[in-house]
């Protein structure tokens, strides 16, 4: 499975000959710079560019393209380059943007000759640059690595070769662009923004058209985007925007909906990266039925992602049909709250039969308005419904339920997967249809299970006792998740229970072994595990900031982090209080996470001081609930905690597999 690196992170490259592919929607040029041990380049026969697009074990492009292909034999490379450093600049004087802020983020892959993907990384975050470091091919005691830099300069390729001591920056950027110029006419255009680049799925078929005098569009803002119910975590397909709505906003006029026909399950292509290979095919449909859903419906690289844009491509076509179902009823309602206004305010209608008609008349086309868009609402429920039945079956651990079979085989793995699951969604209207909440890994940002107090869904109340309990009880089952599927020794577990309440939860974590260390309790626990863990996050910032990820002291535990905080903020003291924020915040872009398991009218007294760490947090609940809101449709969708099975005991046995590797790791 391909890795997705984050800035700064590394990756092992298991084979010499590799390409790299570059995705992005404007043309840009490719080049790459070869590196001696401290990054420096020799001269400018170390640089292969449009001009000069072959080196030894290196071609690059010949023009300024959308998408690129870089080939590159690590054998071949000379002895004295132990650093391929992957540059991508925008054109200058083509009169397209001149700053990365105003394009889409960049998406690079390093992949197999064959396709396999190995790395991959969307070089995001950028603004005023106009040339940018992508990622680099290192070697170090005889091994290559590929790291992600995502280094931009605003100074454009002038200032990134100075940055790399070529003493002819300037005039090697000038012929470059020079040579650019040459060949931007032929360059491939950018991708096309029509919906049907994305996933190809028809919009839900609404009750009502424009011409019914239907609303064309559900969505009151005017972003073009949708935005997932996760908060700033948004899935999607990696280096991509997520797949546009049929109500589409910014400058375009809003698309009109289609009408009849339901859900069409063809393929869709990515963007973003070279066509992958395809994925299966559903059979033949019988004509006037649609085509059977099958399980990896949708583009990626592997099974896994495949499966998981599907899963994302469930859930907008949810929402876009919910929409559709709630703007058609809208609009009956005031029809007929209008009609009806209409007979009322004629004094001679009022009274007797003509009135009676009316009002009769209203409520007939009011309640054929509503069953239509009923009609359709219920026919797309059923197709996604369907292919719901495929796809959960076919999920990986890291995407699956606790109920699963396929944990009953489960292995530990060798890769770290794209996205993990933390429970489900579903809407009121189709209570039976859940969707799985995918986020992607790694983490980028800490979660928060409310233990307070609250009505459930069903009108039921739970006591604070329970509440607590199965606040507990649920972040241990993240935590479980977490661990499965990391491979041995790259995810670090440590808990902090001040006073010992969560003893009784968090027994699977401490019985099979499976954690840092014993459950830290009382103030001075949570003084030394945050103490260590803000030493950790100082230490890898330092060495980020100063270009020298790999100059960490020897033995020092690289693997993902997370924290288990129960009970905040019992045993806290101001300047613990202050620890947890600034780990809240720094952590998770060093890999440091927080799960709190807390209820917020607790910490009430430090009043609007932890606002920012309530808010660095996403929100989950041990019971479901409806409080991830969706503002790009304006739907609340409700969240269920996953739920180990009664009497299951799955979760023993896949923690005690996870104790046995990490064992054998060490």
């Amino acid at each position: 499975m391909t890795a997705e690196l984050v800035r700064g992170q590394n990756h092992p490259l298991p084979q010499s000959r590799l390409e790299i592919r570059v995705s992005a929607g404007t043309p840009m040029v490719a080049a790459a710079t070869l590196g001696d041990e401290q990054g420096r380049i020799h001269g400018v026969d170390w640089v292969a560019h449009p001009g000069t697009p072959t080196l030894p074990g290196l071609e690059v492009s010949r023009q300024a393209a959308a998408d690129h292909r870089l080939a590159v034999d690590l054998d071949a490379m000379p002895e004295a380059v132990h650093r391929v450093s992957v540059l991508l600049a925008l054109p200058t004087g083509a009169g397209g943007p001149t700053r990365f802020g105003a394009v889409p983020a960049p998406f690079v892959a390093v992949t197999g000759l064959d396709g396999t993907g190995i790395a991959s990384f969307t070089v995001a975050g950028l603004d005023t640059e106009s040339a940018v470091i992508a990622l680099e091919l290192y070697r170090r005691q005889g091994a290559w690595k590929v790291r992600a830099i995502g280094q931009g300069y605003a100074g454009g390729l002038a200032d990134l070769f100075t940055d790399q001591g070529l003493a002819e920056a300037r005039q090697l950027a000038g012929g470059i662009h020079e040579a650019v110029a040459q060949g931007l006419a032929r360059s491939v255009p950018a991708p096309s923004s029509r919906p049907d680049g994305d996933r190809s799925r028809q919009p839900a078929a609404p009750a009502l058209g424009p011409d019914q005098g239907g609303p064309a569009s559900t969505s009151s803002g005017s972003g073009p985007l949708p935005t997932s119910p996760y908060g700033t975590q948004t899935p999607g397909i990696p280096g991509q925007p997520a797949p546009q709505s049929p109500y589409q906003g910014g400058d375009a006029q809003p698309a009109a909906p289609t009408s009849g026909g339901g859900i069409d399950y063809s393929h869709p292509r990515r963007q973003t990266s070279a066509p992958p290979p395809p994925p299966p095919t559903a059979p033949p449909a019988e004509p006037g039925r649609p085509a059977q859903p099958v399980a990896g419906d949708a583009t990626g690289w592997s099974m896994d992602e495949r499966l998981y844009n599907q899963v994302w491509g469930m859930f907008e076509d949810l929402a876009r049909t919910t929409a559709a179902y709630r703007s058609a009823v809208d609009f009956a309602e005031s029809r007929m709250e209008k009609e009806l206004d209409q007979v009322l305010s004629d004094p001679r209608s009022r009274i007797g039969g003509q009135g009676d008609a009316a009002r009769e008349a209203a409520q007939a086309r009011h309640t054929e308005l509503v069953d239509q868009a009923q009609a359709a609402l219920d026919r797309d429920v059923a197709q996604l419904t369907a292919e719901s039945e495929v796809v959960e079956p076919a999920l990986p651990p890291a995407f699956a339920r606790w109920d699963n079979p396929v944990w009953h085989g489960y292995r530990v793995p060798m890769e770290i997967p794209m996205a993990l699951r933390l429970g489900d969604l579903h809407l009121p209207e189709c209570a039976d249809l859940r969707i799985p909440m995918l986020i992607r890994l790694p983490l980028e940002r800490g979660l928060w299970i409310d233990s307070g107090r609250g009505a459930s869904l069903d009108g039921s109340f739970t006591d604070t006792h329970d509440m607590r309990r199965l606040a507990m009880e649920t972040a241990v089952a993240h935590a479980a998740r977490l661990l499965a599927v990391y491979p041995a020794g790259e995810f670090t577990v440590h808990v902090i229970d001040p006073a010992g309440s969560g003893a009784q939860a968090l027994d699977p974590l401490v019985r099979t072994g499976v954690l840092a260390g014993p459950p830290a309790t009382g103030a001075a626990g949570v003084t030394d595990v945050l103490a260590r863990l803000i030493q950790r996050v100082d230490l890898v910032q330092m060495a980020l900031r100063g270009g020298a990820p790999d100059s960490l002291p020897p033995g020092f535990d690289t693997s993902q982090q997370l924290l288990i905080v129960n009970d905040f903020p019992h045993g806290f003291d101001d300047r613990a209080v202050n620890q947890l924020r600034y780990l809240a915040d720094e952590g998770p872009a060093v890999g440091v996470h927080l799960m709190m398991v807390a209820d917020r009218e607790d910490a009430s007294a430090y009043g609007p001081l932890l606002d920012p760490l309530w808010r660095a947090l996403l929100r989950l609940t041990p019971v479901p609930d409806d409080h991830l809101a969706d503002p790009w449709v304006g739907h609340a969708w409700t969240y269920e905690p996953p739920v180990v099975p009664p009497g299951s005991q799955v979760l023993q046995q896949v923690l005690t597999k996870v104790a046995e590797a990490r064992a054998k790791h060490w």
